[in-house]
């Protein structure tokens, strides 16, 4: 089942997975929505096709970093349309607590958080539309934007084609065996991935009981 799965995702012609990765990449970072849409798991697997020879290894590169810069300039005019009216949006009313972080995390960074956001898929989303609203200058915002997009892009991809080698081998080896090794290590990348979503959510919790203590206390 597993290997089907990666086949019909990896197996569709070499324009198909260029343009939904392209696409994956861009909406993660242009519409603030990483902890929505995979991107980095798009371009990871954008890699890995390569590897497989269903796509070249410089076209997904070429794509994934360019959509990623792109997005991230999407991002950025998104915020600064909007302005202070940004963090009233509904995706971003509902994560309060996380929106206010990285706002802090851009102010105590300055621009290098552009780049320093890149590797954390929640900062990834927000933190272009924020630099937007805060009025950080495009030119500096561009600079560290295609800094992070190029280091982040080619990280994700070359990651993905290593670890598609890493598979073939496998396969080679160990026959179907290699199909349980994978299934192993996806389904300990899913149980840590929900792990570290109920802790966020705990933290948030507990960020915002602690804000309302300090407002009671405050009233009293």
């Amino acid at each position: 089942m597993l290997s089907g799965l990666l086949e019909q995702i990896l197996g569709q012609p070499a324009w198909v997975v260029y343009l939904v990765v392209g696409l994956l990449v861009f909406v993660e970072d242009a519409l603030f929505v990483g902890f929505v849409v995979p991107g980095e798991t798009a371009a990871i697997l954008g890699g890995v096709s390569a590897v497989l020879g269903h796509t070249s290894l410089t076209w997904v590169a070429v794509v994934v970093v360019a959509t990623a810069i792109i997005g991230d300039s999407v991002g950025y005019e998104v915020g600064r349309v909007l302005g202070p009216r940004l963090v009233e949006l509904r995706p971003l009313r509902r994560a309060r607590p996380r929106v206010e972080a990285a706002q802090a995390f851009l102010v105590r960074r300055g621009a290098a958080s552009v780049f320093l956001a890149r590797w954390t898929a929640f900062l990834r989303a927000v933190v272009p539309a924020l630099a937007g609203s805060s009025r950080l200058p495009y030119p500096t915002f561009l600079v560290w934007n295609a800094i992070g997009g190029l280091a982040w892009g080619l990280t994700c991809v070359v990651g993905g084609y290593l670890a598609g080698r890493s598979y073939q081998r496998l396969e080679s080896w160990l026959g179907t065996g290699a199909l349980v090794v994978v299934g192993v290590v996806v389904v300990a990348a899913v149980v840590l991935h929900l792990r570290r979503r109920r802790a966020e959510r705990a933290v948030d919790a507990a960020g915002t009981a602690g804000a309302g203590d300090v407002e009671a206390t405050e009233r009293a």
